[in-house]
């Protein structure tokens, strides 16, 4: 598997080239990334994603004016797209064809059944006990927000357009939530653990700090924190973009 915290920079460093700017990423796209490498995308479909993307866009510019690329969820699409074409090269079987309305994953039942099933698994899950209370909390507004996507309140959107209002708002709410959980589990985190999990990543970081800005190795390390206390407590994740893992 690819080195952790190399996919991290390597996709970064490619979409700074192609935009032709330092720009630093955003939690949310630092949690796309992630999202990538857990689901075993490979680094080269996710950088042949990325070209497509930016080629498509210098196409049309001479034809209409476009807006900048600012973020790596607009890459998602072509991402998703240079994965299936690896896979298809590789098992010889033909890509699933889906209408228009089925490739957006954004349909406003399956999100209220991902943010359902996601609030169940963490009620059902067991954390702290300084923990218990507020991820019950979490779970109820995770239900509440199922319940106004099926009102017809909250326009869903295509999942691979995060920048649409309506599903920027959602994604945003359930960045907080995470974080808010996030938080609370490092706080009642034994200190022996969390010295040994920022040991490991200063471990594995240190061959790429000297190509990183001091916020992109914070966003790094607070990353991969929060992925190690997920996944030794089982916790689900809430951001959207792991709707498909499920």
């Amino acid at each position: 598997m690819q080195n952790y915290f190399n996919y991290f920079t390597e996709i970064e460093e490619q979409f700074q080239r192609r935009r032709g700017s330092l720009l630093l990423l955003s939690p949310l796209d630092w949690a796309l990334i992630a999202t990538w490498q857990e689901a075993g995308f490979p680094l080269e479909a996710v950088l042949h994603g990325i070209d497509a993307t930016f080629d498509k866009h210098d196409a049309r510019k001479g034809k209409a004016r476009t807006r900048r690329i600012n973020g790596l969820a607009y890459c998602a699409q072509e991402v998703l797209r240079a994965v299936e074409d690896m896979h298809e090269a590789a098992t010889g079987a033909p890509r699933a064809t889906h209408s228009q309305n089925d490739e957006s994953g954004f349909e406003g039942e399956r999100i209220a059944l991902h943010l359902r099933a996601t609030a169940a698994q963490l009620r059902s899950t067991a954390v702290p006990e300084s923990v218990r209370v507020h991820a019950n909390e979490i779970s109820s507004r995770l239900e509440e927000l199922a319940t106004q996507q099926l009102s017809g309140n909250s326009p869903t959107a295509d999942r691979r357009a995060p920048e649409h209002p309506a599903m920027e708002t959602l994604e945003q709410n359930l960045l907080v939530l995470e974080d808010k959980l996030f938080a609370m589990l490092t706080t009642a985190a034994p200190e022996e653990l969390l010295v040994a999990l920022r040991e490991q990543s200063t471990r594995e970081l240190a061959p790429y700090r000297s190509r990183l800005q001091v916020a992109q190795i914070r966003q790094i390390e607070q990353q991969f924190l929060r992925r190690q206390l997920f996944e030794r407590l089982r916790l689900p994740r809430l951001s959207l973009f792991y709707m498909a893992q499920r």
